[in-house]
């Protein structure tokens, strides 16, 4: 059941930000006028949250979304100065943590889910490249749509996309700029689960519960060790001697976790 208490809300501009008692971390993008589009000022602050999230160590898990029901987010807002770039000076300012500041960042030891109500489009979709667990309503429509408009997905959506889907799925969508619809998205592997829009909410906490089942050291380890080995091989990135999984392996949630195991119980984690 989802709980309701919030010990931590932030409400700046059009970003909501709040942390449950469960430490599950929720984002909404809440520029419905515009699908939720991201201006700098929009971008800013979400940088700052996923800042602020990787110095928290009660945060186990982020749900990222859009509000309205109409998009997640279309990406960069062309209405804002933004649009007034050349192609090259978008270039020149790109953020090291991609778009949204998440779309390429590399720190973010805890697990994203990213909830699609609608369209991500553009940078909206490179946030989901950027995600770890995608859950989509069955209207949600995906897309990188810059070459429609000139321009080119430079915070990591041409590259990743051809590394998390089959080569030509993504080569279908960037030589065409156009929207793919949330099953055919699922069907490439990029989508996890698609569902009626009024059961999105109640398909991403099932995600959530089964992070929470875990030991939040374990996930921090298991999600380090892929975002930082992944330019290794298996046996590079095995001997690699990564914070979180030393931290993992000589933690008190592993002690907990035979316990329970032993007892028959569920684990009451530590944390630490």
């Amino acid at each position: 059941m989802t709980t309701e208490t919030v010990t931590t809300e932030t409400v700046t501009d059009e970003v909501r930000f709040d942390i449950d008692d469960r430490g599950v971390a929720t984002i909404v993008i809440d520029r419905p006028r515009v699908l939720n589009a991201v201006d700098r000022r929009t971008h800013d602050r979400l940088n700052e949250i996923w800042a602020s999230i990787e110095g928290d160590d009660r945060v186990r898990v982020v749900v990222i979304t859009g509000g309205g029901d109409r998009a997640f987010c279309v990406g960069a807002d062309m209405s804002s100065d933004a649009v007034d770039k050349t192609g090259l000076q978008y270039w020149a300012d790109l953020d090291p943590n991609g778009f949204g500041g998440i779309s390429l960042r590399a720190t973010l030891d805890v697990p994203v889910i990213v909830k699609v109500n609608g369209y991500a489009l553009g940078g909206g979709m490179e946030i989901v490249l950027g995600a770890d667990i995608v859950v989509a309503a069955d209207r949600a429509e995906f897309g990188l749509t810059e070459p429609r408009v000139g321009r080119l997905a430079l915070d990591g959506g041409i590259h990743q996309l051809v590394r998390r889907v089959p080569y030509t799925q993504a080569m279908s969508l960037l030589v065409t700029g156009r929207k793919a619809p949330a099953e055919e998205m699922r069907r490439a592997g990029l989508v996890n689960e698609v569902v009626a829009a009024e059961e999105l909410d109640a398909a991403v906490e099932r995600w959530v519960e089964q992070i929470l089942a875990c030991a939040p050291t374990s996930v921090r380890a298991v999600k380090q060790m892929v975002s930082r080995t992944s330019h290794l091989t298996a046996q590079e990135a095995r001997a690699m001697r990564l914070p979180a999984l030393m931290a993992a392996l000589d933690s008190e949630d592993s002690v907990e976790g035979v316990a329970a195991f032993q007892e028959k119980r569920k684990p009451v984690w530590p944390g630490r």
